[in-house]
C-alpha cells in the first residue's frame, strides 16, 4: 500500500517545517522526521488509528501539536491533512475523495 498526500496537505507540512526551522535550527527537520515516522506507522497499521469522521482516521504526530488525517482506500492511504491541532478544525473536509 502506498501513501499519497493531497497537494495542500503536503504544502501545509512543508510550511510548518519552515516555521519550526525559523524558530530553531534543526527543528524543521525534526518535525519532518516525526511526520515521516507517523506515516510509516499509518502504512504498517492503517486501521489502528481512531476514526475522526466518515471513515477518516487520525494519527497524532509525536512531539508536535499536529494530527495526520487520512483515508484508507483500496490500494492507497490518502493523507488529506497534516493539521495543527489548535487551528481551524474541519478545514480539510473538502479534500476528501469519498
Amino acid at each position: 500500500m502506498r501513501i499519497e498526500f493531497h497537494p495542500e496537505a503536503c504544502e501545509e507540512m512543508l510550511e510548518s517545517a519552515r516555521f519550526y526551522e525559523e524558530r530553531s535550527e534543526g527543528l524543521g527537520g525534526d518535525f519532518l522526521a516525526a511526520v515521516e515516522e507517523t506515516t510509516r506507522r499509518i502504512e504498517q497499521f492503517p486501521d489502528a488509528a481512531p476514526i475522526e469522521t466518515s471513515g477518516v482516521r487520525k494519527r497524532f504526530v509525536f512531539g508536535f501539536p499536529f494530527t495526520i488525517l487520512y483515508e484508507r482506500q483500496e490500494d492507497v492511504i490518502y493523507i488529506a491533512a497534516v493539521m495543527h491541532q489548535h487551528r481551524r478544525p474541519g478545514y480539510w473536509k473538502d479534500r476528501l475523495r469519498t
